[in-house]
């Protein structure tokens, strides 16, 4: 989850919403690629989630990685609640998930060196303590009353109102790991095609990052478990987004979107003020009853932005938001896989001409077909595995047409970073179906193995 946002002044005109948007845009090559991925932290030998506070905690992770390796801390009511380094940060979800927000990166080469140096550094500190990490989509056998929450006023409003407005909101803050890419764009045209692409193509990355298939020690039925969480949290503010494939779409239109999902919070002097329901419309009138008379500024808009959770989603930059955490390459597969298609306009044009035929049904059909049956799925006549392999063939294309060397001229372009998604079409079996393999035969239905043979 987001840190507060600040910088922002008074918004004296509804004009600058979208204008805060478009001030996104950026020449082809300034465009950056920002990386960020969760995984469950746990005692190595009773295998419980790491608390907050004591000995073997998730302060200790953030204290240690401070004092090690020079990341600054950032605080909250005196509590360490995240680090900064440069442009990048280490920040907590709710349940004491660890998550990394990579710097703006020019190349895949380079971030996949950032998640490598920063998990080699979360398990030097973990060792220290006797913990380790493990990427998975979902918690596969904790309980909720298992996780801890952590000592953030944002989560401590979200929690109680998560109880309110869908089944399954607690779950994904305790119990839920991610991995996704933020990727600029150039225009609103530009913005327009690669969100309306990353939409639609959103539940091919939740299909090959499936990894999700276990619940509280056993087999949930669906291979994205977390993905099924997502369609059961707050309609308010997930899904698919119809609206962003009609005519006329752009910056206008997501502030309109934006200013109907209802508010959590205004960040106030490192105070969070509940604000939960209250509607941005009031707040740019000054009629927000949470701050009666004040009006909001381009801060509060940002941090508002941060509280939509569709599968797709713009700010400054576009989210990929459709994965599952997982194990330690595919964290390079996902930047690879959207920017080989959202990078090159030929790979661009190519993703929308398989996509842009399909109605909103078939999209949300496909969306949930993902998260039962992964790459095995069917929906409205696709076949997700021969769409898949098709994207993945495009995605391919446009890293060799980028042609960003890495290892010191080595390699001619950025395509290795597919390998695994590659022998994923090719088997046909996905990191979930792994484990349900795994699962059903040598772990005898101990969902516990897991921890020894798949943690970082």
């Amino acid at each position: 989850m987001s840190i507060p946002q600040s910088g922002g002044g008074p918004i004296e005109r509804h004009e600058q919403l979208a204008a805060y948007l478009a001030d996104g845009c950026k020449p082809k090559a300034d465009w950056r690629i920002g990386t960020e991925h969760e995984k469950f932290g746990y005692c190595k030998d009773t295998l419980k989630p790491l608390p907050y506070d004591g000995p073997r905690s998730i302060k200790a992770m953030l204290e240690g990685l401070r004092d090690r390796y020079g990341w600054a801390p950032v605080e909250e009511a005196g509590n360490i609640i995240g680090l900064q380094k440069g442009a990048a940060n280490v920040s907590l979800e709710p349940g004491g998930q660890l998550e990394l927000s990579g710097a703006p990166l020019e190349t895949i080469h380079q971030t996949c060196d950032e998640v490598n140096e920063h998990l080699r550094e979360v398990q030097a500190v973990a060792d220290d303590i006797g913990a380790r990490f493990i990427g998975l989509g979902a918690a596969p056998h904790w309980t909720h009353e298992d996780m801890p929450l952590m000592p953030k006023g944002r989560y401590l409003l979200m929690d109680g109102y998560m109880q309110k407005v869908g089944a399954l909101g607690t779950s994904m803050m305790r119990r839920t790991c991610t991995v996704q890419v933020n990727l600029d764009f150039g225009s609103e045209a530009d913005m327009v095609q690669k969100l309306r692409v990353a939409l639609a193509l959103q539940p091919v990355a939740t299909a090959l990052f499936s990894n999700s298939p276990f619940t509280e020690g056993k087999r949930n039925g669906h291979k994205s478990w977390r993905s099924r969480i997502w369609r059961d949290l707050d309609p308010d503010r997930t899904g698919m987004l119809p609206f962003v494939f009609d005519d006329g779409f752009g910056f206008e239109a997501w502030v309109e979107y934006a200013l109907d999902v209802p508010m959590y919070f205004v960040y106030r002097d490192g105070a969070y003020i509940d604000a939960l329901g209250m509607s941005f419309r009031d707040f740019l009138n000054g009629e927000l009853p949470a701050l009666p008379g004040e009006k909001p500024t381009l801060s509060d808009w940002a941090d508002h932005l941060t509280t939509l959770f569709p599968e797709a989603r713009i700010k400054k930059f576009i989210e990929m938001r459709g994965a599952d955490g997982g194990p330690w390459r595919r964290l390079c597969a996902l930047p690879a896989f959207w920017v080989g298609l959202m990078y090159d306009q030929s790979a661009l044009d190519a993703a929308w001409d398989l996509v842009k035929g399909w109605d909103a049904e078939t999209r949300d059909a496909l969306r949930v077909a993902a998260s039962v049956d992964g790459l095995a799925a069917e929906a409205g006549g696709v076949n997700m595995r021969a769409l898949a392999t098709q994207v993945v063939a495009i995605a391919d294309a446009g890293l060799k047409a980028r042609a960003f060397e890495g290892a010191g001229g080595l390699l001619p372009d950025e395509t290795h970073f597919l390998n695994a998604l590659k022998e994923t079409l090719e088997t046909g079996e996905t990191p979930a179906d792994e484990l349900i393999r795994r699962f059903d035969s040598d772990w005898n239905g101990d969902v516990t193995r897991v921890f020894a043979e798949y943690s970082y």
